[in-house]
């Protein structure tokens, strides 16, 4: 299996695991500077990775990512589909017509 660095020097393993290369991304990059990075600064640390891939490498990694984002919006839309038939009731007060007949009751 082959290896890959940061920029810090960690190793990152390429077996094909997307969610172990995000979680080195994320100490690196993130948890490192304290919540305190930027766009260009994830960017750089992806691009470090990405120049030391392989063809293969890039594929199987596109494919992955692909996968787990198409999963990702599916799960969102079905919850937003869910929210929208079945789920949250309706914060507006009921009408008129409604509470006079629950009134005569």
């Amino acid at each position: 299996m082959r290896t890959i660095k940061t920029s810090t020097g960690i190793s990152v393993s390429l077996d094909g695991d997307l969610v172990a290369v995000m979680e080195v991304l994320y100490h690196e990059v993130t948890a490192r500077q304290e919540l305190e990075r930027s766009f260009e600064d994830m960017n750089r640390e992806i691009a470090n990775l990405i120049a030391q891939m392989t063809a293969a490498d890039l594929r199987r990694y596109l494919q992955e990512a692909l996968f787990v984002n198409t999963i990702t919006y599916e799960n969102q839309r079905a919850a937003a589909y869910m929210r929208r038939v079945g789920g949250r009731r309706s914060k507006k007060p009921a009408p008129a017509i409604q509470r006079r007949r629950s009134a005569k009751r």
